[in-house]
């Protein structure tokens, strides 16, 4: 509780440094704020290998079968959950067409259309170190896969036992600067609430696109404070208990606009906070980081039909059932990297020839929207783990 109060305090603090304008403070806050996001994801990646092979390598590819299971069941629950309440929004709210001039004068984004060809392709890693280097989460999950269940398969010896022992102090090193820099991340919280106001104050956020944006961030609203926590109920979790629990992983998400640089903090409040078994919080997390992406998925519907729309293409129930699914199974493989739904959603109004200029327009928004999302990604990847957890051990979480 002390935590989350000193929290709370920074993002206050930040609000009002950010309010005052001033160039000095705003350099400051940018830079520290950088610092930080550099500084997660540095460990971002490294912690996914790790965790995810040591997991393989210890627990087994034959035991990991139950926790995949849930993680995979769970996951797109509430995935098709957050689609759906977007479509239900869309179609409720009814956002009104951007008159034709606002957009095809705007210069579009510039993105190549990819094919599923190309991203099963870019899954497929080359080298070890590319995915590191370049923060591929889906190539890096994939080699974490098969180097930890060939350790699972290797006969028991003095050689496993080494790369094993070797593996878990990596680990153990990793989660000690982990610690490190959740103690000192108040300072960082500062500089985000700072930033974020100086944006705000600066109008990032102005008032065009008023309907689309409601549905978008009323769909993430609605997803967060009760589609989810009806998930946890039903399970027999209590959400505040969890939220409260997880809130320095939700805050962190916030404001690195990344699912894959927070998880550092996510795994940290799974397991000492919220009490998650390490070996299921380590299985989980990391690959939730990947598949799990409710707020991705609404903005990849809503965005779809509303680009759609603009381009004249009539919105039935069958276009919307179809788009729905497509949602889903592209924000399963959308990485949680900041802006990755926008791009994702670029390519996939580019293939469908949909007048793409309209996201040119979506563009200055982004930023909150993304924020949103993330916050709402890392907060379903802690209900899915919460729940998993409850299931393999058959007791609530303690409150």
């Amino acid at each position: 509780m002390k935590q989350l109060v000193i929290w709370i305090g920074a993002l206050v603090l930040g609000a009002v440094l950010g309010i005052l304008g001033v160039g000095a403070i705003d350099a400051v806050a940018n830079f520290v704020a950088t610092v930080f996001t550099r500084l997660f994801q540095l460990l971002a990646m490294p912690t996914i290998l790790l965790v995810v092979i040591s997991t393989f390598a210890t627990f087994g590819s034959k035991g990991s079968g139950p926790i995949f299971r849930r993680t995979v069941v769970y996951t797109l629950l509430t995935t098709v959950a957050a689609a759906a309440v977007g479509a239900v929004l869309f179609v409720l709210v009814k956002p009104e067409n951007i008159p034709a001039g606002a957009f095809a004068a705007t210069a579009e984004p510039s993105a190549q259309p990819l094919t599923y060809a190309d991203h099963i392709l870019g899954v497929v890693p080359n080298n070890f170190l590319r995915p590191l280097l370049e923060g591929n989460v889906l190539s890096l999950l994939l080699i974490a896969f098969i180097v930890g269940i060939g350790l699972s398969r290797l006969p028991e010896s003095d050689n496993k036992a080494a790369v094993v022992r070797l593996i878990l102090g990596l680990q153990e090193l990793l989660f000690l600067l982990i610690r490190w820099i959740i103690k000192i991340l108040p300072i960082g919280i500062v500089a985000f609430a700072a930033q974020l106001t100086a944006q705000l104050g600066a109008g990032v956020v102005a008032g065009s696109l008023g309907k689309y944006l409601l549905v978008v961030l009323g769909g993430n609203v609605v997803q967060f404070f009760v589609v989810l926590p009806l998930f946890l109920l039903v399970r027999g979790l209590n959400p505040l208990t969890v939220l409260g629990r997880m809130a320095p992983a939700v805050l962190t998400a916030l404001f690195t606009k990344s699912s894959a640089a927070t998880l550092p903090v996510t795994m940290d409040s799974a397991e000492r906070r919220l009490g998650v078994r390490p070996t299921v919080a380590r299985f989980v997390l990391p690959v939730c980081t990947t598949v799990n992406m409710n707020g991705c998925a609404a903005f990849i519907l809503v965005t779809s039909l509303f680009v759609m729309q603009n381009g004249g293409t009539p919105i039935t129930f069958s276009t919307i059932v179809l788009w729905l699914l497509i949602s889903v199974v592209s924000a399963v493989g959308n990485a949680g990297v900041p802006m990755g739904c926008y791009f994702l959603t670029l390519s996939l109004m580019s293939g469908v020839g949909a007048p793409i200029g309209v996201l040119a327009v979506i563009l200055p928004f982004y930023t909150i929207i993304d924020m949103i999302e993330t916050a709402e990604n890392v907060w379903s990847d802690s209900c899915v783990c919460a729940m998993t957890d409850k299931d393999l051990r058959g007791e609530t979480v303690s409150a």
